[in-house]
């Protein structure tokens, strides 16, 4: 596909990064040469310094061919302009950052109109993003990641392996715990993935995903000694619009929340955008501060301050002084090998999550006439992919043939099957039917339809 990508900052690399890896041609655009240069050396695209709602310098980029136009600016109004000026140059499809609360009231179905009336493909929004997956973890705290299929009728849960857990040491097959409505998908043991057979042996210290409906995780949790015990009381550290989102998306399940912020202006700020959580004008790093609000006694810790180590720092200090799960916001992944040394729970990266979105829907444009992908999500530090395919195609070694009888490319998992609103956790019987929905976990990289599948 032919990409252009306008406003080269954080989340804008990120992006660049995940589609060159995914071999689309892509031309940037940005203010300054200094980013440019520094993209273009690293990565196999073309870059244009410009103003990218210049419809001249949109024109130079290709745009008026493009298959994608991509603004995400620190401007949400630059961003709609820019899409609406590409649209109007014939881009068959534009996605726009907008991320002010202004634009999100309401948050079930955020400017569906207006994308409809402004003729967006795609209304991206990274710190929406990482509320609704920090929220998700919030409601399983004993999960490491949290990742929603199906309209989130099944979910696939991530969690650490620890001594006396059923699960270790019995081969999968053999696992009751197991049987019928549960699915491991994958595993990582010594930064390696391994998409198990019924034949694997699970060991302490193993990262596991499964993949079953929300019921059965809390089964799951209570059986395996894993504590599901809901979070009451919950801080949050930094009150970034992420904040903001996360409270929101927390004011229905009726919790105790409290968000510490330095700013005068922005404490204000929040105390009029939120009804229900407890605004504390502080420094979160003061400990002080922290022993006078009852730290100790806090469910959860988000840490989402604007400065990776103090959010590091402060995660640290919280799973040392209180039995608290913490969620760490990281925004430089430069520092993920040291990351992945530290004893956290677990980490929000919003850039790779919004360029997995995006991904996603890129995939999808690209294979409009078949089964198209729904859902993405990178597992594993993006060692393994957890994909959605919509089932319209005819192919016979697919369709109405035992999952058994199917030859498959290698370290491939098919973990669910949705039929008209029924969850099937599939056995080697069952078939994969035309209207399905199909859930697969895989160590290959880049699938783009479900014939991909095939060996």
């Amino acid at each position: 596909m032919r990409i252009v990508i306008v406003g080269c900052g954080k989340v804008g690399r990120t992006i660049a990064e995940q589609l060159n890896g995914e071999k689309h041609d892509i031309t940037i655009i940005d203010t300054y040469a200094s980013v440019i240069t520094r993209l273009t050396d690293k990565l196999d695209v073309m870059g244009i310094e410009g103003d990218g709602s210049s419809m001249e310098i949109l024109n130079e980029a290709g745009a008026r061919n493009a298959d994608l136009l991509i603004a995400v600016t620190d401007a949400d109004e630059l961003n709609l302009y820019i899409c609406l000026v590409a649209n109007s140059m014939g881009t068959k499809n534009t996605i726009a950052r907008v991320r002010k609360p202004i634009y999100h009231k309401d948050l079930s179905d955020p400017l569906s109109k207006v994308r409809n009336s402004l003729g967006l493909s795609l209304m991206i929004n990274p710190e929406m993003i990482a509320a609704t997956e920090i929220h998700r973890l919030i409601r399983f705290p004993s999960a490491i990641e949290v990742d929603s299929f199906a309209g989130g009728k099944v979910e696939l849960y991530t969690f650490k392996l620890l001594k006396d857990n059923p699960l270790i040491g019995n081969r999968v097959k053999d696992t009751s715990l197991l049987k019928g409505n549960i699915r491991i998908s994958c595993i990582e043991r010594d930064d390696e993935v391994i998409i198990p057979n019924g034949d694997f042996i699970p060991t302490i210290g193993d990262k596991i995903s499964v993949i079953c409906t929300p019921e059965n995780a809390v089964k799951l949790f209570k059986k395996t000694n894993n504590s599901n015990t809901k979070a009451k009381n919950i801080m949050i550290i930094g009150g970034s619009r992420t904040a903001y989102y996360l409270a929101k998306l927390l004011e229905s399940d009726h919790l105790n929340v409290k968000i510490i912020e330095k700013n005068e202006k922005r404490c204000a700020e929040l105390s009029d955008l939120l009804s229900n959580a407890i605004i504390i004008k502080g420094d979160g790093m003061n400990q002080d501060l922290l022993k006078n609000e009852r730290f100790d006694q806090m469910n959860c810790v988000v840490t989402l301050t604007d400065i990776d180590e103090e959010n590091i720092m402060l995660s640290l200090y919280a799973r040392q002084s209180t039995g608290a799960k913490c969620i760490t916001k990281i925004d430089r992944l430069v520092f993920d090998s040291i990351v992945e040394t530290l004893p956290l729970d677990s980490v929000i990266r919003p850039r790779e999550l919004t360029a997995e979105a995006i991904v996603r829907y890129v995939r999808a444009v690209k294979n409009s006439q078949g089964s198209n992908v729904e859902t993405l999500y990178k597992l594993n530090d993006g060692k393994a992919e957890a994909l959605e395919f919509k089932v319209v195609t005819n192919n016979a070694d697919l369709i109405s043939k035992p999952l058994k009888d199917i030859k498959f490319i290698p370290n491939l998992n098919v973990v669910c099957i949705t039929r008209r609103g029924k969850i099937i956790i599939p056995k080697g019987d069952d078939t994969i039917e035309k209207g399905d929905s199909v859930i697969i976990v895989t160590t290959h990289k880049g699938l783009q339809d479900l014939g991909d599948v095939l060996a």
